[in-house]
């Protein structure tokens, strides 16, 4: 898969204003309805909204009537500040909503080029690439006992071979979180484990048991109880992935045919030292 796009990455404000399916009621919003004036300025559903939009994740979560009351007290509170103020706004105000509004409105021009069709052989060539193309790859579903030296784990596989069953000995003497489990560590494929673990697993027969491993964890007896080929999705399974993976790589490349053909001069950024972007005190 292709690597995360920086640019793209960096604007996170495209998706903030982009309303999730979850977060809507039945009953369409009206933007333009107004649910308070603080003089003659009024505040709307919209205002709300984009406000709604535009909080940390974490809060947007919490339940509707009390956003709807936080958003509401907040512009209320706000827009009063704004109708008392009255001095000079400092330089930083204009230069903020300036690059606020290049920044929606740059974000405006990724969802354009976002949102074009996609042509389906593009779709099917991708999926061919990542999934159909490749090479299966086994999972194993193994268990162990860990054990803190080397004497306890030969004791151990001593044990197992006088006829122990092996989940009983996990949940008596191993020391892993999986213990309690019988040692049960499910389905993993390759990577998954620290190399000289996997190296074990790889080369055991199923129900086979392995001698004593050493790991950065302590000492292993390892049991290989099942293995399988991992299996390729289906291009529908992987659809919205590969899709987004597309349009995040057409959007890049049009980005930099955009601004490549665009009268871009430089030049005044030359012998500037990158440290003045820190001295916001030259704004007030």
């Amino acid at each position: 898969m292709q690597k995360p796009l920086t640019f793209l990455a960096s604007l996170a404000f495209v998706a903030t204003l982009a309303l999730p399916l979850s977060a809507q009621e039945t009953a369409k919003a009206d933007p333009s309805t107004v649910v308070a004036t603080v003089g003659d300025t009024e505040i709307t559903i919209g205002h709300m909204i984009v406000a709604w939009a535009g909080l940390p994740e974490q809060y947007q979560g919490l339940p509707d009537d009390v956003l709807f009351q936080g958003i509401l007290d907040q512009l209320v509170q706000q827009t009063a500040l704004q109708q008392q103020f009255d001095g000079n706004l400092p330089p930083r105000i204009a230069l903020q909503l300036e690059n606020e509004r290049r920044s929606l409105t740059a974000g405006e021009a990724v969802n354009g080029i976002m949102e074009a069709p996609l042509d389906e052989a593009d779709v099917q060539a991708a999926y061919d690439k990542d999934y159909a193309d490749t090479d299966q790859e086994p999972e194993f579903n193994a268990s162990h006992i860990l054990v803190e030296t080397e004497e306890e784990a030969i004791a151990v596989q001593q044990e197992l071979a006088d006829g122990a069953e092996f989940a009983a000995v996990a949940r008596e003497k191993s020391t892993g979180p999986s213990g309690p489990n019988g040692g049960q560590l499910g389905w993993f494929g390759k990577g998954a484990m620290v190399p000289e673990f996997e190296a074990a697993v790889t080369e055991l027969e199923v129900e086979a048991v392995s001698d004593p491993v050493k790991t950065q964890f302590g000492w292993h007896v390892i049991k290989l109880n099942e293995t399988r080929v991992q299996n390729v999705p289906a291009l529908e399974e992987v659809r919205e992935e590969i899709e987004l993976q597309i349009r995040q790589i057409h959007a890049q490349e049009e980005i930099e045919a955009i601004t490549a053909a665009a009268d871009v001069d430089r030049s005044g950024a030359e012998g500037i030292s990158p440290s003045v972007i820190k001295q916001v005190n030259v704004l007030e």
